[in-house]
């Protein structure tokens, strides 16, 4: 029975943690989004930063697969 709820207790944690993965895709869709409205804003300029569309979005996916590590980690290590 005790360990029935520590069991539990890893699953709701690994759940809760799995909600870091949405706000990454937040995340990347605000980069993304953002980026294609400077470019409409002004395409000549567009070249310029797609360097930096691609470090934001691996900065906000690695905050993603970091929580995703965090919910495997609660699953499987206890």
């Amino acid at each position: 029975m005790e360990g029935d709820i520590v069991q539990m207790g890893a699953y709701i944690g690994a759940g809760l943690a799995c909600m870091g993965m949405g706000g990454a895709a937040v995340g990347v869709g605000n980069v993304a989004g953002n980026y294609l409205s400077g470019a409409l804003r002004n395409p000549s300029a567009a070249a310029g930063q797609t360097a930096m569309l691609f470090i934001g979005i691996a900065f906000a996916e690695a905050l993603g697969i970091f929580s995703f590590l965090v919910a495997l980690l609660l699953m499987f290590a206890v």
